[in-house]
């Protein structure tokens, strides 16, 4: 059996990708601090706690498992807290990454799935973004993301590291099945914290800017469904097995959708109003966010199959009904 090392694999989109990978016919070895990870997501294969940062622990890692791939979704992501500590997500997202490449150098690991972000793009105003939209991003986080992209690259020149690289939209929804689902500490997320709203577990949703320009003036993003996404990577991963040489693609469905039409239909799936208060414009938030490449789909197959959005908030209805993890 093969070793694929996912790094944040008791996180939200790193669990999901663990179930995916033994699906597929290969075990997933967790690494993850368990910061804002969970230990009841880890569920499909052995699991490593440990910092990307401590270089030596990641050695160990590797050298313990001698993994065939690294799938990397480790990383701090709130945008907000970029925007007021860009050191943390420098030291953190980046550092904490070359670590990790080199590691796989070193262990002659050479093929790396990474998860990076549309945040990379910034804001581009009425433009759909593919894979050759400049990168500008408008905080920290973007901009570690795309520092990533770049190490990545020189990697590539230098040692042959094989990769592709996955920019993706608002990762929405849980596993069909209920076996894992999406629960952040703090939650940031719309609509979690919307589902938390509904059900009492918050006072109201909060809506950040009402004044955008956009045809109901809330912001605008591209949701897809987190198993669709992850189904991406493991196709990522056979690109890499096949050959076929370093890429990027999007992952988005190309449809935009609003905070308020995203509340809109989650009064359908739930049958029951959403609570919401309107609040300022947070800094950092692009107006619109919308992916315009088929590449995925034409290149990698790549067919999502879960991101209509109210099939998207029915399964993360039904995860967050059925409960949470321990707080």
């Amino acid at each position: 059996m093969q070793h694929v090392l996912v790094t944040g694999g008791a996180g939200y989109i790193g669990s999901h990708a663990c179930k995916a990978l033994k699906a597929a016919g290969y075990v997933p070895v967790t690494f993850d601090s368990f910061v804002t990870g969970w230990r009841q997501a880890v569920k499909y294969g052995p699991v490593e706690e440990g910092d990307l940062l401590d270089r030596a622990r990641v050695d160990e890692v590797f050298a313990t498992w001698k993994p065939v791939a690294v799938m990397h979704f480790a990383a701090i992501s709130l945008v907000g807290e970029a925007m007021k500590i860009p050191g943390k997500y420098w030291r953190n997202n980046v550092l904490g990454s070359l670590n990790l490449i080199e590691a796989a150098c070193a262990a002659g690991v050479k093929k790396f799935v990474f998860s990076s972000t549309c945040a990379t793009y910034g804001e581009h105003d009425n433009v759909v973004l593919d894979e050759s939209t400049p990168q500008e991003p408008l905080n920290a986080y973007g901009a570690s993301k795309r520092a990533i992209e770049d190490i990545l690259r020189d990697f590539a020149a230098s040692d042959g590291l094989e990769h592709v690289i996955f920019r993706y939209f608002n990762v929405a929804g849980a596993d069909p099945d209920g076996e894992v689902g999406e629960f952040h500490r703090p939650e940031t997320h719309l609509i979690p914290l919307m589902l938390d709203a509904i059900d009492g577990k918050r006072d109201a949703l909060t809506v950040f800017g009402t004044d955008y320009d956009t045809p109901d003036g809330t912001c605008i993003r591209d949701y897809v469904h987190v198993c669709d996404l992850v189904d991406a990577h493991v196709l990522g991963l056979k690109w890499l097995e096949e050959g076929k040489g370093n890429r990027v693609f999007n992952l988005g469905t190309g449809d935009g959708f609003s905070v308020r039409e995203v509340i809109d239909q989650s009064r359908v799936v739930t049958n029951r109003e959403v609570p919401y208060n309107e609040g300022p414009r947070r800094a950092g938030d692009a107006v619109k966010l919308v992916s315009g490449s088929t590449r995925a789909e034409e290149e990698l197959g790549w067919r999502p199959t879960r991101s209509k959005m109210q099939t998207m908030i029915a399964d993360a209805w039904r995860w967050h009904q059925a409960g949470h993890y321990d707080e």
